[in-house]
């Protein structure tokens, strides 16, 4: 399929969690990856600025939000790390998120969080005068964060 020079559009999108039954989210948020420079200078360089390195890449956290259900997959997996019930295979899950055209039939680009695990849940915020959905959230740390762009229409 040719490439075009439309932007993709962010609103069709499907989030697979291994070993989740389901998994809808409204609002996906924080990928992002930083490379630390590590700078370096010997002292009879002839210039006085350090040379600069790579270093270590570091992942942001992945913000997972959806409406609240009486599913409780995604608590019980936080809850299972912080008692410790679930280790290593179970605790940690690969993670991803599939960016679709408008007619959700073909993948444009997706992102796989390998390894992921949530470090903080937030319940809803509860206002008796408000006509919301109630909210939770869980923020996946992950290893590594790669991408894929399939192409397509935008």
């Amino acid at each position: 399929m040719a490439a075009t020079n439309y932007p993709f559009k962010k609103y069709n999108y499907k989030v697979n969690v291994a070993g989740a039954d389901s998994a809808s989210f409204s609002e996906v948020s924080g990928f992002d990856a930083t490379v630390d420079v590590i700078e370096y200078r010997e002292g009879d360089d002839a210039i006085n600025s350090p040379r600069k390195y790579p270093g270590l890449t570091k992942y942001g956290n992945v913000t997972l939000k959806w409406g609240m259900t009486s599913s409780t997959t995604f608590y019980d997996w936080v809850m299972g790390i912080s008692d410790g019930s679930l280790k290593d295979a179970d605790r940690e899950k690969d993670v991803t998120i599939e960016l679709y055209d408008d007619a959700n039939s073909t993948v444009l680009a997706s992102w796989k969080l390998e390894k992921a695990w949530p470090s903080k849940y937030t319940a809803p915020d509860f206002n008796a005068s408000s006509s919301e959905i109630a909210f939770e959230s869980i923020e996946l740390v992950c290893y590594s964060i790669s991408k894929v762009v399939s192409g397509g229409a935008g």
